[in-house]
């Protein structure tokens, strides 16, 4: 079996890949002081629970954002599961597309492995939205190059900056307001009008420049925890990919593998 481990700046996820399909999927998080050790204890019982033992996993992949934390997970893979981890975008599982940027070094190796994936995945120019502690928007074009992108903060840092630079505003849950008046009655609703009305408004607003810019159709795949949250109030995206990363993952491990 494939152990795969997607290093975000917020959580790690872990997935086990049976074959082509995922068989489960653990969240922690991110701590680069995190030792193997510590890791193995959680992800053993984990594991116990799914019926699967330490010696099924025979390929371990990890991709991250978070250097820091590569040492500890390699550890894990070597002392725990007898594998040393193959690394995204380096050596066998370099990423293997176009990317058509400034500074190709620079491209987060959560974005490379959403293009390969989706690549994969859908036909044609693909925008690609990705939520995580960041939000990003990827174009890949028809051939699965990599041409650039937005990086803007995610809605709980925008959220936390409002709040933390405030004196007397209170802390809220990220959900959809109750009505779609964008007039709020209280404090509270119209912190939320204003925090998720406006996130939907920026992300529609980028969405539709990218596609002009683009200049063909393109298809925009969600990905990422507050996907599905957005999907429900707003006809942008063409389809919502929870696995997309993870996905990318497996792709790169089973190239790596031949």
């Amino acid at each position: 079996m494939l152990l795969v481990a997607d290093v975000g700046n917020t959580n790690v996820v872990f997935a086990l890949f049976d074959g082509k399909s995922v068989r489960a999927r653990w969240r922690i998080a991110t701590d680069p002081r995190r030792t193997g050790d510590e890791y193995a204890v959680w992800l053993t019982q984990l594991l116990a629970l799914e019926g699967v033992e330490r010696k099924a996993v025979n390929r371990f992949i990890i991709g991250s954002v978070v250097p820091r934390a590569i040492h500890n997970l390699t550890v894990l893979g070597e002392k725990y599961f007898g594998v040393t981890p193959m690394i995204a975008g380096e050596g066998d599982a370099a990423w293997g597309i176009t990317v058509d940027v400034d500074e190709p070094r620079s491209l987060g190796a959560d974005r490379a492995l959403n293009a390969i994936a989706a690549h994969a995945r859908y036909d044609g120019d693909l925008i690609i939205i990705d939520f995580g502690t960041a939000t990003t928007f990827d174009a890949v074009d028809f051939t699965g190059a990599y041409k650039g992108g937005i990086i803007a903060p995610g809605i709980n840092l925008s959220l936390d900056a409002l709040v933390g630079n405030t004196a007397k505003l209170p802390r809220i849950a990220i959900e959809a307001p109750r009505t779609t008046s964008v007039i709020g009655r209280n404090t509270e609703d119209q912190m939320l009008i204003g925090v998720f009305w406006g996130y939907v408004a920026m992300m529609e607003g980028l969405i539709t420049k990218m596609r002009e810019e683009i200049g063909r159709p393109a298809k925009v795949v969600a990905t990422g925890g507050l996907a599905i949250l957005f999907d429900k109030h707003t006809d942008v995206f063409d389809c919502v990919d929870f696995d997309l990363t993870l996905e990318g993952l497996a792709i790169l491990a089973d190239r790596a593998s031949k």
